[in-house]
């Protein structure tokens, strides 16, 4: 069984300055952490969803000036890449760990994947009132789960260009790191429970 158990150090990495310190604290620190999630995760939901999905560990290369303020290993059913797919994330914010569902402005067909989730809400039945919810992959910030909230989101992802969707569970900092790494895996499974139909209805399956 895969065995990451998070520790403060994870959540600092996020305050060090300077592109190539923190990007190696990153590498030593997090990565090691993120590919093993990602070895996992890859298998299960190749299993839950009958598609041969890739574990993607962020890289940020594109960065020559400003550190990350995030990272994380991603999952989608395409080796190449994910950012045009609906995909799975586990990743760190500075304050929190999250687990998602995510299609982003990258994606081409989201004003589909959109209305399919607007005339399917059942899937959303199952969320239990911990589940968040945001409009914007590049910002830590979450409402809670409503209908309200879900029906105003879904509109945005389908009629704004930069209109995105996120729903997934948060943990902060004092919750990761009191988790056991079987506690954490039980508790990412579960969340990837509830967040696989959702998954299913955005892509019509």
């Amino acid at each position: 069984m895969v065995k990451v158990q998070w520790t403060n150090d994870d959540f600092q990495v996020f305050s060090i300055d300077g592109l190539d310190e923190r990007m190696e604290a990153l590498t030593t620190t997090v990565r090691p952490k993120f590919q093993l999630l990602g070895e996992h995760f890859a298998t299960y939901f190749s299993t839950k969803t009958g598609d041969e999905f890739f574990p993607h560990v962020a890289k940020h290369a594109r960065r020559t000036i400003n550190p990350p303020k995030d990272s994380w290993v991603a999952f989608a059913p395409y080796k190449r890449g994910y950012k045009a797919l609906p995909h799975f994330q586990i990743g760190l914010w500075g304050t929190h760990l999250f687990i998602v569902v995510a299609v982003i402005y990258e994606a081409p067909q989201k004003s589909e994947m959109a209305e399919r989730l607007l005339a399917n809400v059942k899937p959303f039945n199952k969320l239990t009132d911990d589940f968040v919810l945001s409009g914007d992959h590049m910002s830590p910030d979450v409402v809670p789960f409503d209908k309200e909230q879900l029906q105003k989101l879904l509109t945005r992802l389908r009629d704004i260009k930069k209109g995105e969707f996120l729903v997934g569970r948060h943990l902060t900092i004092e919750q990761a790191t009191a988790m056991s790494a079987e506690e954490f895996l039980a508790f990412a499974e579960e969340t990837f429970d509830k967040l696989v139909p959702i998954y299913n209805a955005i892509i019509g399956k």
